[in-house]
């Protein structure tokens, strides 16, 4: 079995919006959320990374604390929301409410005006997946430091849930969930 868990960044300067690929870092607070989620998790033989500074910065940091091997992988980094994105909740209330509620209620069929699809989203964030499934990771623990919505899919895909629900999946910053599989196989680990 390859053991997994995932770190979701902690909070971000600028507040809580559609940030997908912005690279805003993390605020002191956001960093302090996420040295408390890993201080009684581990020990990792390898973390994996987001090249985004929200996630890259503590990572890289972390594993020069541990001394363990750091990678970046592309394919971690959050989905694009296209003219959503850096804005918030708020502003897309007051200018495209009903957009906004049709992509909460349905993010396939409703994507945001420019988006990453979801449907293609979901392939490269299994993919990075699938690639620390192998023979090679066996009886290994990974540390993945990534996105809500990177989380979100590989939970939706460890539990088998359709797609559609992946909003129902919450994420909080900073927040661990665990994996663990062999082969193409994965499950989510509860604790």
């Amino acid at each position: 079995m390859v053991h997994i868990d995932l770190l979701r960044h902690g909070e971000t300067v600028g507040g809580t919006r559609f940030r997908g690929s912005l690279d805003d870092p993390l605020t002191d607070e956001g960093i302090r959320q996420m040295e408390c989620a890993v201080a009684n998790a581990g020990p990792w033989d390898e973390i994996v990374t987001s090249p985004l500074s929200r996630c890259a910065a503590f990572a890289e940091s972390l594993a020069l604390k541990l001394r363990v091997p750091l990678a970046i992988d592309e394919r971690l980094r959050e989905i694009h929301f296209g003219d959503w994105e850096g804005r918030s909740y708020a502003e897309l209330m007051a200018t495209a409410p009903l957009a906004l509620t049709r992509f909460l209620g349905d993010p396939l069929r409703h994507p945001p005006p420019g988006a990453e699809s979801v449907e293609a989203f979901r392939e490269r964030t299994l993919d990075a997946l699938r690639d620390r499934l192998t023979p090679h990771n066996l009886g290994r623990r990974l540390l993945l430091v990534t996105h809500g919505g990177v989380i979100r899919v590989m939970l939706c895909h460890a539990r088998r849930w359709p797609l559609a629900r992946l909003l129902e999946i919450d994420v909080p910053h900073a927040s661990l969930h665990s994996l663990c599989g062999s082969g193409q196989r994965c499950e989510e680990v509860r604790p």
